[in-house]
Formats: C-alpha cells, structure tokens, sequence
C-alpha cells in the first residue's frame, strides 16, 4: 500500500483571473463558487503536539502540518489529507518465507515499490481553496518531518493525526519552526478527512475514535482493519501484488523521518508481534482493528473502494460499510471498476462534482440535496453506472449447493496460479474442484459478500483452503487504466503543479472468465481466527469463511462457477506440493445475495 506523493509547493502563481470575495459566494443551488484568489492564499506549517511518544525520547511526538487557506477575514472549513509518503519511501526487501519448502522465495527477494501501483491525486488545494475551503497536508508519525515511529496502523498513528483534528477545534498545542505557539484561529473547526490507500486508511482510524470536528471522512481504496490486509481467517495472506509483505516492511518504507535509528526497537516488535508462523489474531491486531469503535464514529463517510482492487481488496469497504450502517451513520457509497486508484482518474466530471457537494454539505453546512440522492453509485461493468437507494441490493440471499454425489479430491500444486486452476472448467484437472451452474436465463446481479461452506478433508502440509467465485462466459472486461496525453485543468495552480492532470481512460479486452471474487481460510482457524487448532488428517471438517465483497452482473448465457483449491500463489504461503483435500459436495454450499 506505498504511495509516492509529490511534495506540497510553497510557490504558487493564479492560472487565471478570480474575483476576490469575504466568503464563499454560492450559486444558484446554494454551493462554493470559486471566488477567493488562489496566487494570494496563505501557506505555512506548523508542527502539531500529539500525545504519543512512540520514539520514548520522553517527549511528545509533534506532526508536521502543511496548510493552504484563503486570504479571508471569515473562518473556513478544513480539507485534511494525512499521508505516511510525502517523503518517499525507503527501498525495503520483503519476507523471504513465502515458500515453506526451505527454497528462498524469489518474489520476495525483490523490494517492494509502491509507488507504481498508485498515483497521488493532488487535486484539492487547486480545486477547493478558491472555493472557501483550508487544506491540510500532515505527515504520518515517524514519516517525513513529524517525531515518533510508524507502526502501519497502531494506535499512535491514530493519535498523531487525531492531534491535528484537535488543534484545528483549539484542543491541542501547535508550534512554529522556531517553537512559538500557533493556533488555527482561522478555522472553523469543521473538518473532513480524505485519502487514497493509507492515506484513506487514517481517516477511518480517526474516525473511530468519535473525535469532535471531524464532520466527514472520504475513504478511498482504505483499510478498515489491518488483519484483513495481511491475514485471512487465520493464514497469512498477501496483499496482491506484494507478496512477503506485512506490517513490519511497510513501516521500515515509510520510516523517512530524520534520525530513523530511534525507531529500531519499535520496528523489531512490529516483526515479532505481527506473527508469521500462526497468522492467529491477536492484541496485536485487535489495536488495528477500526471495526471494533464503528460504534464511535460520528463523521459521515463517503466510501470508494475499487471492485478489481487487489491491494486493499474488497472487503475492507464491505465491512466498514456494514458496521457504519449498523451504527447509523450517514453514508454513501461509490463502487467502480478499477483497482486501487482515486476516482478522480476514472470518472473527473462526476467525482468532483459530487466530493464538491458532499462537502459543502458537512463542512459548509449547505444543502446541497446530496443526502437526498441514491445511496450508491456502482460501475457494474466498464463505464456502466448505476444508483440504488440500498447497498447490497434488496435481492435473494440464495444458497447454492456445490452439487451431489460422493467425495471428490484435488492436489495441490503451489506452482500453479489461480487463474490457471480456473481456467477450462469442463475439463477434468487434477489440482481443484469445480461446480457449475448451468447456463443462466437472464442477467443476475450479485451484491455484497458471498460466504462459502466447504464440507472436507485435509491430508498435507498445506492449510489452506481457497473459494474462487467465477464468471464463466465471454465478455469484454476491466484490464487497466492508461494515461492519455490530453488533460483537464480543474483549478488554478503554479509553476511545476498548474492544476491539470492528465486524462485516464480503461483498457478492456474479451476474455471468456473472470475471477469475481475469492477468499481464504487456514483450516487450522476452523473455530476461530484467533485461535489456531490442529486437523486430523482424513478426517472431514466444516469450514465456513467469507469471500472478498463484491458487485458484478452474470450476463444471461453465462454460468456461475466456484472453485476450490488449497494454495493461492499469488497470496497465500506456499507449502510442499501434495496436500489432498478431499470434498464432499452435497454437503458443501456457497451463500449469494442476487437481484
């Protein structure tokens, strides 16, 4: 999840002429307009007081802050972007324990880089400061210039970025570079959070901590507990693209503070506690849980997760977005079909229209209508949209059995992928098993998460136990995004940032399948995730775990599959080839909500 962000610059010249005004005017239907004069806009830093110290230097752990506001009178609201990458990253090589046949795993042998997989959106201060609006910018704790030690999620990155939301409201100390005290008396105090990735993964923690003065957070692509980014029902599992990744590697790249060295022992007890061996969940993990507080976030919460995101995979807006409605809180949902990128390179237009009024809505306290509008907008398929007043849809929750008949086998073959072991379903492969639908009458729109029962038995080295969802039928799909050499320019901006971005536009091709969505289990975590208990081997078990959430259409004429397999290559550790797992399919069933 390593980001590569451009720093903030402190030289700014107006793209074009704005007319200067005391406060935001608004337009007809009562929003910002962008009146204030973006060349004259007041930048400074300052360095704000958390009450962490997890350095133990015996002093509190102070967050660097990067402010653009208005040159007004009247106080403003607050656009926060926390980030542990504004200083770059650390080249930091990954586990090397992927294959547990004594081989040296070669994936992870190559560092891990971040920054390809993700753009910085740099967007909001030329958009929303003319439009009345102050934006922030803060170093994670032990990132850039801010004290203390990255921890990938612990509590003291909540509190460091927590702090900020403090001083913006006058509850917490702030101080200039020569140590003189500041305060944020030209603010309102009403802040909302925004982020992509890590960056969107501070906001959910901050949230739930119900601090107040922050009104509304933006998720994009954001973790909602950090066991479910490395772990999966008891097995150590991989973000994709990064496999030997976990939380110790990430906080060594993003430990871009002055004098890393202080933050040694924190980095060793992130590498013993986080746990390898077992992946059970742990006090380790329940601190980087924010499921566990849902219940105290106050801000409301527009979600962004990407349908073919594999790094922050699907779940994490899934079960956030479950645990906010159960605790009411005001929310609204975006679901495309890219991976792990900002709205804004998919869908410009509409994405900076609705962010524009979601927060003048919270922050500005306009009516914008936005909260009377469809809770959800879903790309179902390339450049298809669609809105429903609900997420999931009011559909069926069906449950399909995985067929009759006696106990079917597969051996496992860790060198095989799973998109391999999908592929052909008609024909007989010794390395899974597979159940078909027949073919379907009508388009069916599956919605939410889908959970599998798998009836079996495990003879091997291999603990794993992997469900692929699959759409068998052909169909022009989401591969990519690419860059494309025109650009909108969205606001006025200054030498070397001029407020334009360059177009992106999907790459799709035909293909006949598609993985929709998977999941994972360690069999050993049958009961569960945080307690690990052995099998006998040939003996049948239950096991019940849940697949990565999801929104997809089976156009009429295709079938649904699913197929079990052990190890996932590209996620899972890999254990010596040969584990039999045997699987009896009248007693074995996956859960699906259609519409």
């Amino acid at each position: 999840m390593r980001l590569l962000a451009r720093s903030l610059t402190v030289l700014l010249v107006l793209a074009g002429p704005v007319v200067t005004a005391a406060d935001p005017a608004r337009a007809a239907t009562g929003g910002t307009q962008p009146v204030h004069d973006y060349a004259a806009a007041i930048r400074e830093q300052v360095w704000v007081q958390s009450p962490a110290d997890s350095d133990s230097d015996g002093r509190p752990d102070r967050v660097a802050v990067r402010i653009i506001r208005p040159a007004t009178s009247q106080k403003v609201p607050v656009i926060f972007q926390p980030s542990p990458y504004y200083a770059g990253l650390n080249d930091i090589p990954n586990h090397d324990d992927i294959d547990r046949d004594g081989s040296l795993s070669s994936s992870a042998a190559v560092a891990a880089n971040r920054a390809d997989t993700i753009t910085f959106a740099g967007y909001l201060d030329n958009y929303f400061v003319p439009r009345g609006y102050a934006v922030v910018f803060a170093d994670s704790l032990g990132s850039g210039g801010s004290d203390g030690c990255p921890t990938s999620g612990g509590r003291n990155e909540t509190l460091g970025m927590k702090a900020v939301i403090d001083w913006l409201n006058g509850r917490a100390p702030g101080f200039d570079a020569a140590g003189a005290p500041v305060e944020a008396g030209w603010s309102t105090g009403r802040t909302g959070m925004i982020g992509v990735s890590y960056n969107g993964t501070l906001p959910n923690a901050v949230a739930a901590t119900g601090v107040r003065g922050l009104e509304t957070i933006v998720p994009i692509a954001a973790i909602s507990s950090w066991y479910d980014y490395y772990r999966a029902d008891g097995g150590v599992v991989a973000p994709g693209g990064f496999q030997g990744e976990d939380t110790d590697i990430l906080a060594k790249a993003v430990l871009t503070r002055a004098n890393p060295e202080v933050c040694a022992d924190v980095m060793a007890r992130l590498e013993r506690e986080q746990d390898r061996e077992t992946g059970d969940y742990s006090p380790y993990w329940a601190e980087r849980d924010y499921l566990r507080d849902a219940h105290r976030v106050r801000a409301s919460v527009l979600l962004v997760h990407g349908l073919h995101d594999f790094n922050v995979r699907t779940r994490h807006a899934g079960q956030w977005w479950d645990a906010l409605g159960k605790n009411h809180v005001p929310r609204k949902i975006w679901l495309h079909q890219a991976g792990h990128t900002d709205p804004f390179n998919i869908r410009r237009a509409e994405w900076l229209s609705t962010l524009h009024r979601w927060f003048d809505q919270w922050l500005h306290r306009i009516d914008t209508g936005i909260m009377r509008e469809p809770i959800a907008d879903v790309e179902t398929a390339p450049n298809r949209w669609t809105t429903s007043h609900s997420w999931p849809l009011r559909g069926r929750d069906t449950t399909v059995r995985l067929g009759d008949g006696p106990r079917q086998t597969f051996t496992d073959d860790p060198a095989r992928t799973a998109e391999s072991l999908a592929a052909a379903p008609d024909t007989a492969d010794a390395g899974r098993f597979v159940h078909l639908s027949p073919p379907l009458p009508k388009d069916v729109r599956l919605s939410g998460t889908p959970e599998v029962t798998v009836r079996a038995d495990i003879t091997g080295d291999s603990p794993y136990l992997t469900a692929l969802l699959v759409d068998y039928g052909t169909a022009d799909r989401f591969v990519r995004t690419r860059t494309l050499p025109e650009q909108d320019c969205i606001g006025p901006g200054i030498d070397g940032d001029p407020g334009c971005f360059a177009r992106r536009e999907y790459v799709t091709a035909p293909s006949d399948q598609e993985i929709v969505t998977r999941g994972w289990i360690d069999v050993r975590n049958r009961f569960s995730p945080a307690r690990t208990t052995p099998i006998e081997a040939g003996k049948p078990y239950t096991f019940r775990f849940e697949l990565q959430s999801t929104d997809h259409v089976f156009a009429a004429g295709h079938r649904i599959g699913v197929v079990l397999i052990s190890t996932d290559r590209d996620h899972t550790l890999r254990y010596p080839a040969g584990t039999v797992v045997g699987v009896r399919p009248g007693a074995s069933s996956i859960e699906l909500r259609l519409s």
